[in-house]
């Protein structure tokens, strides 16, 4: 074979594809993503660990349908413990709803909140991105999701059982009419976790699920509203109602 025969041969050959650089970027998401789940886990063994918390699904069951759960708010832990009780496949459908400013205040907190739990960050201010919270959980809802929603608007850290209710749950409810409204009680997480303090005081904790409401035709939001903060509260246990009904006597004499 000579050199002319050579040179036709190399020119018939396939020239090699470039071989391809390492996607860092999906290299990253996945690991990302493995740590969420590992972390999403130990989160829950520690959840467990401190409070022994359990669920009690009272008037429901769990269900896999887009539900919003609305539950009472002492604690930042408050949608951890919640979250935390949901069988996996309803916790996997499930974002709860996070103030951005605490959320996002550090890299730790920011990766918590949005890979572990993938969480709906708004601002109660409307000042963010996404604009009026409402709007952002309507949105979300009709995205498909499920929500885990604090309808007082804030941490109760007085002494008052419950904070008035306010409106996003009433104009959630008339804009999605097909998602179930699940009230939910929270016992017991604001002695496990006070204001102010760093280290949990272990306390058997439990999330109590009760009958879903559903908006009744031509209700308006006070009644709505009204009728959505006693189905809470009919959640307590019985010692709570009788220590606080005990408050308020001692309070009227």
């Amino acid at each position: 074979m000579n050199e002319e025969d050579n040179n036709k041969k190399n020119d018939a050959a396939p020239e090699k594809a470039p071989e391809k650089a390492p996607d860092k970027a999906a290299e990253s998401t996945v690991l990302r993503r493995g740590l969420a789940i590992v972390a999403g886990k130990l989160i829950i063994g520690v959840a467990g660990l401190l409070t022994g918390v359990r669920a009690i699904w009272s008037g429901t069951t769990p269900k896999a349908e887009q539900t919003l759960y609305f539950a009472n708010h002492t604690s930042h832990g408050d949608f951890v413990l919640l979250w935390a009780t949901l069988p996996p496949d309803l916790r996997a459908l499930t974002r709860p709803v996070a103030g951005q400013d605490y959320w996002e205040a550090s890299k730790l907190r920011n990766f918590i909140g949005k890979d572990v739990f993938n969480a709906l960050m708004i601002r109660r201010d409307g000042s963010g991105q996404g604009g009026n919270p409402v709007d952002q959980m309507k949105e979300a809802l009709e995205g498909g999701d499920s929500l885990i929603m604090f309808p007082e608007g804030t941490r109760n850290t007085g002494d008052d059982i419950l904070l008035p209710l306010k409106s996003g749950l009433f104009h959630l409810a008339r804009a999605c009419p097909n998602v179930r409204l699940v009230p939910v009680w929270i016992e017991n997480l604001k002695r496990v976790l006070p204001k102010g303090t760093l280290v949990p005081i272990p306390l058997a904790c439990t999330v109590r699920f009760g009958t879903p409401i559903v908006l009744a035709e031509g209700e308006d939001k006070v009644s709505f509203l009204a009728r959505a903060r006693q189905a809470m509260l009919d959640l307590r246990p019985e010692y709570d109602r009788v220590e606080q009904n005990g408050n308020n006597a001692g309070a009227a004499s």
